[in-house]
């Protein structure tokens, strides 16, 4: 696949993994609205590079979308684009229906378009692939896994969205024959992400000396997922995955909230010592828990590995440790990204 439409990819996972195609040699049309959360600087690296073509539009624009599809002739179709903070989507949740549902369908409406009009060729080689979570399979008990057939089950508006978007891309495999791919991940984390989730924003509180807030008694469970595994799994479905087929993504990193958050703390406080000598895990605060918060998710990735052969390579603890440094390195980064638009406050109470 030489070229590729991208959209959100200047939001925190898209952005990641525009930045591994070009890196590999693809072309890259990269479509994103960049509301609060899409952020030109981290494609800073690409200005000048003509396998990069940045283009500021919503995924809703249909006009603009078969434009785009025209004149680049994409191979694929990576769709990132989304709104994506479970606590913004209790706040807000019509932006959430907008972006995730009806922009998605606008879309797959393009590209069924387009995929129509290319020749047999073309159209047996194109793709459609699909980027969304595993909160679409709602909460787990103490144990168990998500898998690709575990029944769909969303508690928040944001998983609601997106097991709305989840459907529409498989109606439109089954009945116009689209080839699409749909990927379910677990939590991302990792350089440049939007510094409202859980370790950005511990992490930059944890900087600032301010109280840590954690939800409910901290003891919620997600499997975390080092955004370049990620990148490197969503290009191996690219490749090798069966048409109209679900792969999950997951880190094998089962970790409670909690642990997450003291982990941060030993790192920061080894790294970069507060100047009274204190221990950052005493700035631990426990807040009330936000409404429908899921207990635990985990993922069952195990139909990626046998088909597919792709693996993670980062642990939690390599991957945590990367982020963290990847933070202290960059906090210019992050002094741009909180502009005023975002002020680190709570949301979704």
């Amino acid at each position: 696949m030489n070229t590729l439409l991208i959209t959100g990819g200047a939001g925190f996972i898209g952005a990641n993994f525009v930045l591994q195609l070009v890196a590999r040699g693809h072309k890259v049309v990269n479509l994103d609205k960049l509301t609060y959360a899409g952020n030109p600087d981290t494609l800073a690296s690409l200005n000048g590079d003509s396998r990069h073509v940045f283009v500021q539009g919503d995924i809703g624009d249909r006009e603009r979308v078969s434009q785009l599809l025209a004149e680049h002739r994409p191979d694929a179709i990576v769709n990132f684009a989304a709104e994506s903070h479970v606590d913004r989507s209790i706040d807000g949740p019509a932006a959430f229906i907008e972006t995730n549902v009806v922009g998605t369908l606008g879309l797959l409406e393009c590209a069924r378009d387009y995929w129509r009009a290319l020749d047999e060729s073309a159209a047996g080689a194109f793709r459609f692939l699909h980027v969304s979570t595993d909160e679409v399979y709602g909460s787990l008990g103490a144990e168990g896994l998500f898998t690709e057939d575990t029944p769909y089950a969303p508690n928040s508006p944001y998983s609601a969205s997106k097991a709305a978007s989840d459907h529409l891309v498989r109606a439109f495999h089954h009945t116009y024959g689209l080839p699409t791919l749909t990927t379910n991940c677990s939590n991302n984390y990792g350089p440049f992400q939007f510094p409202e989730k859980l370790i950005p924003l511990i992490i930059q509180k944890a900087l600032k000396a301010e109280s840590l807030p954690v939800y409910g008694d901290g003891r919620n469970v997600r499997d975390w997922l080092y955004v370049g595994d990620h990148c490197s799994a969503i290009r191996r479905v690219l490749e090798g995955g069966l048409v109209g087929g679900t792969y999950n993504i997951g880190g094998n990193a089962e970790q409670e909230n909690i642990t997450v958050v003291k982990t941060i703390c030993s790192l920061l406080d080894q790294r970069h010592p507060l100047s009274n000598g204190k221990r950052r895990e005493d700035l631990i605060t426990f807040v009330k828990d936000r409404p429908g918060h899921d207990r635990r998710y985990a993922i069952d990735s195990g139909k990626l590995r046998r088909e597919l052969g792709w693996k993670p390579t980062e642990t939690f603890e390599t991957g945590i440790a990367h982020t963290v440094d990847w933070y202290l390195a960059n906090q210019a980064w992050t002094d741009r990204v909180l502009d005023g638009s975002y002020r680190m406050e709570r949301l979704g109470a």
